[in-house]
């Protein structure tokens, strides 16, 4: 008989990544079976994690590490561990974690979008993934030639902590100072409901006067948010998969390498706090409003030129310049962006799908969509819906 492997889940389940981490666990144990799962209770761990071996007696860990204290404590164990984050750049372990640089791409991106001309970054320049989005978004704007406005505040002395109302202060600081309107990413879900409480307090128009597109996409925060906030969804289920397909090998006594498995991001949920268009030329605008109501009913561009008093040629070199693509790939953009929704979160035949999306046949839409993401959309379905 196959001995149940017992694997204990550092990981913090009140927040939506960690809930989405362990949904992936969930996932991988349902179709492989032969383990226990032991979740720590948050708030009530022993910081020496004694407890995995003379409780649990363990034999693997799954840890979502953000600190060196926790690092430290989880490698004195001598078990097999996969970290489910890339927090801290030395340490000895496998890691699995969501893809940084193209979730900061698609949160540029969903600005750009909405024409804004200035942009910032909020951060929380304690953890390395907050850092390396920062750095990708502030890369992407800058590139495009426009100004970007990163908060970076002053550092306390050894030993001070910061509370809520004092961030928020800071915020309110830096927000006074920026210019408007302005599009900011925040680095993930709960900076930005900061953002915009702060907003409230200072009396600024949001989107108007400054949009806000958060990561996570925790619908609970979103959905309570005032107004409702935009985010940038992580695979945090394909990670949580990825991490206990990882540790499994391990626990068999395979070898893996202290090296990353990145996963890409689903998408953008876009919400009330980034629901606005600044474009400068009427023209587009009107191309880029009617691109978005109509891009799932089968348009081509000779569509959009009936919408828009230009020339083809016109069209597509303004409409590039200031969204750094044309009018097709826009179009295209936006019915694949709804293709790989319907993929994950329903069950949908294939059919039914390429129907919704505005593609005349599901064969084309199979064809277009391996050579968009390098795999078909079956197996595309199945490796997010894990």
């Amino acid at each position: 008989m196959k001995k149940r492997r017992r694997v204990a889940l550092l990981i913090e389940p009140a927040i939506s990544y960690g809930r989405g981490l362990l949904r992936g666990i969930h996932a991988y144990v349902q179709e492989r079976g032969c383990w226990s799962t032991y979740l720590s209770e948050p708030g009530h761990v022993d910081p020496t994690h004694k407890w995995i071996l003379e409780d649990l007696h363990a034999d693997g860990i799954i840890a979502h590490i953000q600190n060196r204290s926790t690092a430290r404590a989880v490698m004195k164990l001598g078990l097999p561990v996969v970290s489910a984050t890339r927090t801290l750049l030395d340490l000895d372990l496998p890691y699995v974690e969501t893809d940084q640089p193209c979730i900061a791409r698609l949160g540029a991106e969903h600005l750009l979008e909405r024409g804004f001309k200035q942009f910032a970054f909020c951060g929380d320049q304690r953890f390395n993934w907050s850092n390396w989005r920062e750095e990708e978004f502030e890369r992407i704007i800058t590139e495009r030639g426009y100004p970007c406005h990163i908060y970076r505040p002053e550092q306390l002395g050894k030993g001070r902590t910061t509370n809520a109302a004092e961030v928020e202060k800071r915020l309110a600081r830096w927000i006074r100072k920026l210019p408007k309107p302005i599009g900011v990413m925040a680095c993930y879900d709960m900076r930005g409901l900061q953002l915009l409480k702060v907003c409230r307090h200072l009396g600024l128009a949001v989107p108007a006067d400054l949009a806000v597109i958060g990561v996570d996409n925790d619908e609970l925060l979103c959905g309570l948010s005032d107004p409702p906030l935009s985010s940038v969804i992580p695979d945090t289920q394909r990670t949580g998969y990825e991490a206990a397909r990882m540790l499994d090998r391990l626990m068999s006594g395979k070898r893996l390498a202290a090296t990353s498995k990145r996963i890409e991001p689903l998408g953008t949920v876009a919400r009330q706090s980034t629901d606005v268009l600044f474009v400068g030329d009427p023209e587009i605008s009107a191309a880029m409003g009617y691109i978005r109501a109509h891009a799932c009913d089968g348009i081509q561009v000779e569509d959009v030129l009936k919408a828009v008093p230009l020339s083809r040629r016109v069209l597509e070199h303004r409409f590039k310049k200031l969204f750094g693509r044309t009018p097709h790939e826009e179009i295209l953009r936006m019915q694949f962006q709804l293709v790989t929704h319907l993929l994950v979160d329903t069950s949908m035949p294939l059919a039914t799908v390429a129907h919704r999306a505005g593609f005349d046949h599901a064969e084309y839409l199979s064809v277009a969509f391996k050579r968009r993401f390098g795999m078909p959309p079956s197996e595309y379905r199945q490796l997010h819906r894990r």
